[in-house]
C-alpha cells in the first residue's frame, strides 16, 4: 500500500508569523490561500501546510495521486483502496468516504498515540 506524498499539517496561531518562521529556516511557499487560512511550504522533498483554525491537532497527511512535487501520478492507489485495505487490517476510521465513489476525498485515522493521519485525495 503506497498513501501517496506525505506532509506535516501544523495547527497553527498565526500563519503571518508562522510563515515567517518557516521561511527563515528555508522553507518556501509553494501554495495555498493566506486569506483562508492556510498555505503549503517545501524545502527540499519535505511539505509542511500551516492551517489556522482548520485543525485542532497537528495531523500527518498523505495525497495519493502525488508525487514529491505535487504533481499528479498516472498510477496511483485510490484513497477507497486504502481504505478497504485499513479496514481489512482491522483499523477503525474516524471519517470514511463512499466506497462506490470516484475522485477527490479523503479518509482519516488515528494513531495509537492520539495523532490524525488524513489521507486526502485531490483528484
Amino acid at each position: 500500500m503506497h498513501l501517496g506524498e506525505s506532509s506535516v499539517s501544523l495547527a497553527i496561531k498565526d500563519l503571518t508569523a508562522s510563515r515567517e518562521f518557516c521561511e527563515a529556516i528555508g522553507f518556501e511557499t509553494l501554495g495555498g490561500d493566506a486569506e483562508a487560512g492556510w498555505l503549503m511550504l517545501k524545502s527540499g522533498d519535505t511539505w509542511l501546510g500551516l492551517f489556522q483554525g482548520m485543525f485542532e491537532n497537528n495531523t500527518l497527511t498523505f495525497n495519493p495521486g502525488w508525487d514529491q512535487s505535487a504533481q499528479p501520478l498516472e498510477a496511483f492507489m485510490d484513497v477507497r483502496a486504502i481504505q478497504e485495505e485499513l479496514k481489512s487490517k482491522g483499523l477503525t476510521l474516524d471519517v470514511e468516504t463512499d466506497p462506490d465513489g470516484a475522485g477527490p476525498a479523503h479518509i482519516v485515522l488515528t494513531d495509537p498515540d492520539g495523532n490524525p493521519v488524513l489521507i486526502d485525495q485531490h483528484r
